[in-house]
């Protein structure tokens, strides 16, 4: 990921008009979770992507409109699951806490 900035990644570059954004930090006892990896999961539970997190736990994905899980693996933890809703113009913006 590049780009990262206090609050969240930079969307410099990014015409969110045109695009559906989720993108979020994982975090374990308060410190961002680098190495990680986040995969988007569509409505049925298919895989669809799966992305590492940054040095400082951020990752990010275009998606379609609709719902998504968002399953997250990392060392010395549980699978945790959210539940995200992707819409054309906006950011999901989700905090992982593992």
């Amino acid at each position: 990921m590049c780009g990262a900035v206090e609050g969240g990644l930079s969307l410099d570059g990014v015409d969110v008009a045109k695009e559906a954004v989720v993108q979020g930090q994982v975090t374990r006892e308060g410190e961002p979770v680098g190495n990680a990896y986040v995969r988007l999961l569509d409505r049925s539970g298919e895989f669809t992507a799966e992305v590492p997190t940054s040095a400082t736990g951020h990752f990010r994905f275009f998606a379609n409109d609709g719902e998504w899980t968002l399953r997250t693996l990392a060392a010395k933890a549980d699978v945790v699951d959210t539940k995200v809703t992707a819409a054309r113009g906006s950011v999901a913006e989700v905090a992982i806490a593992i």
